[in-house]
């Protein structure tokens, strides 16, 4: 008689509940323990080691230390290529970190992780991009354009995670990026690439690689048409870093905005321009964001919009025109549709717009997208400007947060906003009175406590610049 070994046990895999956690030898469309729909999800089983099959009870080699007497070792930050890049990162890759970058298709992506690559095999060491989307000759097609060369640079080809992962024990670069971890998968399991199986053993294998090897790892990763990272939600936890490339394909500028960062702040976010050399970064992207700013037409305002913890000046276009349909157009780029509506309610109800037979167009210029209340007055007091063709004074900005009974509310980091404002040349600011600074910062600020009273300045006075820097009594 031959005695069974859980030891000898062969590597298997089960099908697991996502809601019950009942197992199931094979796949079902419906759980029979607990009936939810489409929820088994293939999950790789490792047998227990020890003898007979039982777990032997052994003391590891960690054991537990007191907090204040765990040694502090600083760890060096390697560099990548572009400020704003490491900026977002918190300075830098962390040796051994795992960075999961995700993005629109033809946002950029693989074309600032291929300038990365080239940089860092260029300045720090051996790097290795590995493509399961692409081949070699597409990827050296596409440096050559962008004109990077690197005696370190090594490509390769692959789409399995057991081969590729002895590749890297191999070579032994300086970092590591995958693109994409839904294009790679584990021949052991016998989903197909991109499923949530595949996607969360091979980010655990990668996860466990890095940190045995202090290999920064970087990985691409799909978004769904919701912006969310695609594959289990478990993915975003296994990492250190998320990190969203953001942008209008049809415009030129990208934002590089922090989801999570072990090592580092979220509230950082990197601008770059899509050139024909790929991606450049903007130092100053509110200036490069206002170059192209018409200050003779009515509709147009400025605003000081926070990215993280950075100000930033964008222009806000509006646009009505009479119509004689039943229900007029209400159409957004790069601002909140449902906010809108807000606006042009409180606007017709609080301020006496007759905006019931206008059709409404608002832009957020430079393809950004403006997710704060702050832009509220700036929003409504160009749609004001549009509808009554009088133009505003190029050198204001507007903040404020606009309430239902037409109120302006405090924003938050006022004086660094004002202060971004002044640096570019600005002169005037119109902000809520409950928070007026302490500091003008070479403008001439305006108080105004609603919307109307914003608006009613806009006929008064046509905003007019004021030729001294001052606080005005609203």
């Amino acid at each position: 008689m031959r005695w069974y070994n859980a030891a000898m046990a062969k590597t298997r895999t089960v099908f697991v509940c996502q809601q019950c956690g009942a197992q199931q030898s094979r796949w079902m469309g419906k759980c029979p323990e607990c009936g939810a729909w489409d929820s088994l999800v293939e999950q790789i089983v490792t047998p227990a080691r020890g003898t007979g099959g039982q777990r032997a009870a052994t003391v590891g080699q960690n054991q537990p230390i007191r907090l204040r007497d765990v040694p502090l070792t600083d760890f060096q930050r390697l560099p990548v290529y572009a400020e704003e890049f490491a900026r977002v990162l918190g300075g830098g890759l962390v040796p051994g970190s795992v960075v999961l970058i995700g993005g629109d298709p033809g946002v950029g992506k693989s074309t600032l992780l291929g300038q990365v690559a080239a940089h860092f095999a260029a300045s720090v060491g051996p790097a290795l991009y590995v493509s399961a989307e692409e081949s070699a000759q597409q990827i050296r097609l596409r440096a050559e354009r962008l004109g990077l060369t690197a005696d370190d640079l090594f490509l390769l080809a692959e789409t399995s995670l057991d081969l590729i992962i002895e590749h890297i024990r191999h070579l032994r670069p300086r970092l590591v990026i995958v693109d994409s971890i839904q294009t790679v998968y584990l021949p052991e399991l016998t989903s197909a690439a991109g499923s949530v199986s595949q996607v969360r053993e091979g980010a655990l294998r990668l996860m466990q690689l890095a940190k045995e090897t202090a290999i920064p790892i970087v990985l691409v990763g799909h978004v769904t048409k919701e912006g969310a990272i695609a594959g289990p939600r478990v993915l975003e936890h296994i990492v250190d870093v998320v990190l969203y490339l953001e942008g209008d394909r049809f415009h030129q500028f990208r934002l590089l905005r922090g989801g999570k960062n072990r090592f580092g702040s979220t509230n950082e976010v990197g601008v770059f321009e899509m050139t024909g050399d790929g991606l450049r970064e903007v130092r100053n992207p509110s200036q490069v964001f206002l170059a192209e700013r018409n200050t003779q037409s009515p509709g147009s305002t400025v605003t000081v919009t926070l990215e993280g913890t950075r100000p930033l000046l964008v222009e806000v276009q509006a646009l009505t025109s009479h119509t004689g349909n039943a229900q007029p157009r209400r159409t957004t780029n790069g601002f909140d549709l449902n906010r809108l509506l807000m606006l042009t309610a409180v606007l017709s109800k609080r301020v006496g717009l007759p905006l019931f037979n206008q059709d409404l167009y608002v832009n957020i210029v430079g393809g950004l997208r403006i997710g704060e209340p702050a832009a509220d007055l700036a929003v409504a007091l160009a749609i004001a400007s549009s509808y009554r063709n009088q133009r505003i004074d190029p050198d204001l900005v507007c903040l404020g947060e606009i309430g239902l009974s037409g109120e302006l509310r405090s924003v938050s980091q006022l004086e660094r906003r004002l202060s971004e404002a002044a640096k570019l040349g600005f002169r005037r600011a119109i902000v809520p009175a409950h928070s007026t600074p302490d500091r003008a910062d070479g403008l001439t600020i305006t108080p105004v406590r609603s919307l109307s009273e914003a608006v009613e300045l806009l006929t008064r006075k046509g905003i007019a610049s004021s030729s001294s820097p001052a606080i005005e009594q609203g």
